[in-house]
């Protein structure tokens, strides 16, 4: 095999698939990226059997074949090299010599015959999403996805189709983000998977702000093509739990709220949150928020915010980083905070159809 590629193309080819190889892995060939090059191009892959991405770039190539390289080590040498041309040759043992200006170096590979082919996806469930419309609901919602793996359900985002539309959940027990998007599919095509955690992370690097992206679901995979790029991964098994039940059918009171002037007070008293309670209190008066919080040992922390309120005087607690985190994800200047009383979930929305439901602490 041999190819020239532009420094700068090379380097963007390898970044996109990097980030799946596992730095602790069992099978040596899984910390290579495959490298297949044909008819002025070049194809890298890379997979952990869980997660496998592919990616194409152009280039010169002179010969075609095949073959698998350390990913982690090759990125490295082509990031340090000056800009320019490389050319790479790689000879029947898999070596690889690569050269750029006056630096060469030599690397040696495995057979790409031994690197585990990617999944196809001849007869799944296929669904058009917009790149921007995705990329929204997944900043809006994956904060919320649990790191508990005891509970592996929850270490993802549920992807639903369902009556029209895409309804995206993440939860962890405590809080729970939801948000839908507007979709086109026949009721034939009705699904629900959850997408594990390293599978959207993927997904958040490669959506841009323009075009589309097709989805692909089979019986226990999923796989999305972004431009020239396709990301596949392993379902998450299980039934999530019934999410509609933790969502308070009406609320009581709803405050507006200047979402930044909301955040950075929350921000500032958390400072004074202590380690083992770890919450801030709400308290509603008339047509003012007061933000506390105290640890007996090292202090206390107030700020009030002028609030349109007109109900009965409330106190809630919430773990601070949990109520600040959709506050940075959301766009909106204005947010609403829809609350029954001192022990019931407090629920933020705004104008779009997102909601954030929020497990309060106990006051003490």
């Amino acid at each position: 095999m041999r190819f020239s590629v532009a420094k700068e193309q090379f380097l963007a080819g390898l970044q996109t698939v990097q980030n799946v190889v596992s730095s602790r892995t069992t099978l040596p060939i899984l910390a290579n990226v495959r490298i297949q090059a044909q008819d002025g191009h070049i194809r890298f892959t890379t997979t952990d059997l869980d997660v496998g991405i592919s990616g194409i770039i152009g280039a010169q190539t002179e010969k075609a074949g095949g073959t698998t390289l350390p990913v982690k080590r090759l990125s490295s040498i082509v990031r340090e090299l000056t800009s320019g041309d490389v050319h790479v040759d790689v000879d029947s043992k898999n070596i690889a010599s690569i050269r750029c200006g006056q630096t060469f170096f030599k690397i040696h590979g495995l057979p790409e015959d031994e690197f585990p082919a990617l999944p196809q996806f001849e007869d799944a469930k296929t669904f058009s999403l917009k790149q921007a419309d995705l990329r929204d609901a997944l900043r809006k919602t994956s904060y919320a996805i649990s790191t508990d793996e005891t509970r592996y359900v929850l270490n993802g985002i549920l992807f639903s189709f369902k009556d029209g539309r895409l309804t995206m959940v993440a939860t962890d027990g405590r809080r729970l983000a939801l948000v839908d998007v507007e979709v086109e599919f026949p009721q034939s095509e009705e699904v629900e998977v959850i997408v594990p955690t390293k599978c959207v992370t993927e997904l958040g690097r490669l959506l841009d702000d323009d075009g589309e992206l097709k989805m692909y679901v089979s019986q226990n995979q999923v796989a999305f093509d972004v431009g020239t790029t396709r990301l596949v991964s392993k379902l998450v098994e299980g039934n999530y739990p019934n999410y509609r039940q933790v969502i308070p059918s009406e609320a009581r009171e709803r405050v507006t709220l200047e979402r930044q002037l909301f955040l950075a007070a929350v921000h500032r008293v958390s400072l004074l949150a202590s380690e083992k309670s770890n919450s801030v209190k709400l308290v509603f008066t008339k047509n003012n928020l007061e933000i506390a919080a105290n640890t007996p040992d090292i202090g206390e922390g107030r700020e009030s915010i002028p609030v349109v309120y007109k109900g009965p005087d409330i106190t809630i607690a919430f773990n601070p980083e949990y109520l600040m985190a959709p506050l940075r994800a959301l766009p909106d200047d204005e947010v609403f905070l829809d609350l029954i009383d001192e022990m019931s979930p407090g629920v933020i929305k705004i104008q779009k159809p997102f909601l954030y439901v929020l497990m309060p602490m106990r006051v003490s």
